[in-house]
Parts: C-alpha cells; structure tokens; sequence
C-alpha cells in the first residue's frame, strides 16, 4: 500500500465517523476501515522508528537505498557511523586507511576515491588488485576494482537502507573469497537467515561465486538489513535474484 492509499483509507474512516454510530452496520464498516487503516500504517513504517542510520550516498554514489530485486555493494553500508551504522572492533579501516596508504597499493589508473574509499570509518574496505586478486585462477573472478568488506572479526555488522521494489523470496549469491564466517541477515532488526559460505577456497584473495541462502522480504518499500559476520572472509556484495513474487496485499 502506498501513501495515497493510506489518504483514502483516513478519508474513509472520517466519513464513517459521519454516519449513525449506532447503526449496526456503521459500527460494522468502522471496524473495518480502522482496521485497514491500521494494516497500511504496519506495512509502511518496516525500518524501526529507533534507527538514525540513512541510505549512503556521496559525491560520485548518489542513488541512495539500493535496490531489491538487485545487488547490494557492501561497501555502501549506511551512514551514521560506528553503533548505528554499523559495528567494527576498532576504529581503524585497515584498508581504506591504513594497508592502501602504501605506495606499492595505491594502482596506476585506479582513482582515489577507490584507494580510500570511506577510509575515516571503522568498517575494513578494500578494492581487488592486479597483484593480489588476478595473479592467479579464481573459480569466478570479482570485477576489477571490485570494492569489499575485509579484516573481518567475530560479532562485526552494517546496516543497509533497501527499497524492496517486488515482496517475494529472493535467492542470495555472493562473491567472496576463503571460508565461511557464520554470517547471517537480519531484516528490520530480526534475524531471517544464516548465511553459509560453502567452499574454502584457499586464501582470502582467491574468490568464488556461491549460493548462500533465501529470503522472503514480504513487504515493499524502504527496509533495514543488516549483515551480522565474523572473521574467516572477504565479502563484496549480495546479489538477490527474485524466485517467486509474493500475491498483492499479501
């Protein structure tokens, strides 16, 4: 349901409140409308009322909320810093700010805005390279200057800002690089799913593509989900392909 919907439903519920209260069927119809009412206002309000965090944009990113069926980059985690936005075990980013200060990192022909990326935050970005990630086979190679989440630790999460534009179950493919880190998803602060991270490829710097699970997102519109992950991998991004669209107003 949509706010003009919400509008008409409220137009409703007044000229109800007009009609003969003591009508049976009034009482009725009242109940009714305040009902649906209270329905379109439940689907609507999904991202907790609580949560200070906002979609990321920038100068060079400036979508904002990414898109559902679609892919999420993690590296667009919201805005709002450390224990809203996310949760890093220090405040360092050991990519961004710290491993890609050094000249031998920082790439001919890659742009700044790659090499420090978000670099005075405390989530561990980095972007793939000649010599680290293309030196060798991967069974599926990431994009060049692909931009992921490293250095993980155990209990780390980011929140994203989604606009789920079809409800429906989605499958969830990742490319990623060593072994599972038990991560999972949480939708609106509520845990939904593990993810599970199928094959050791070797190194963290050796990547794969894989399946990683379902999930159902029931309601359209703007909704938080968070990745919750510990230490064991490179993550760049969750890509959520739609299996099976889910009935109107359902």
């Amino acid at each position: 349901m949509n706010y003009r919907t919400i509008n008409k439903l409220y137009q409703l519920v007044n000229l109800t409140f007009q009609y003969t209260f003591s009508h049976k069927i009034g009482q009725a119809f009242l109940c009714i409308a305040l009902l649906s009412a209270t329905t379109a206002s439940l689907l609507i309000a999904q991202i907790p009322r609580d949560y200070k965090g906002k979609p990321f944009r920038d100068a060079e990113y400036t979508k904002g909320a990414q898109l559902i069926p679609g892919r999420v980059e993690l590296a667009y985690y919201d805005l709002g810093g450390e224990g809203v936005a996310y949760h890093d075990t220090d405040p360092i980013n050991k990519g961004s700010g710290e491993l890609n200060r050094k000249p031998d990192h920082q790439r001919p022909g890659v742009p700044e805005y790659l090499v420090h990326f978000r670099e005075k935050e405390g989530v561990d970005l980095s972007f793939t390279k000649d010599f680290a990630d293309f030196n060798h086979p991967n069974k599926v190679d990431p994009k060049v200057n692909q931009l992921y989440i490293g250095w993980q630790e155990d209990g780390e999460w980011t929140n994203y800002t989604v606009d789920i534009k079809v409800p429906g179950q989605y499958r969830i493919i990742t490319v990623y690089g060593y072994q599972d880190n038990k991560s999972s998803l949480w939708l609106n602060n509520k845990k939904v799913i593990d993810l599970v991270l199928p094959e050791n490829t070797g190194d963290y710097h050796r990547w794969t593509q894989a399946t990683v699970g379902e999930i159902t997102f029931p309601v359209a519109g703007p909704n938080l989900l968070t990745l919750h992950y510990n230490k064991g991998s490179n993550l760049a991004y969750l890509d959520f392909v739609l299996v099976k669209e889910l009935p109107a107003n359902k």
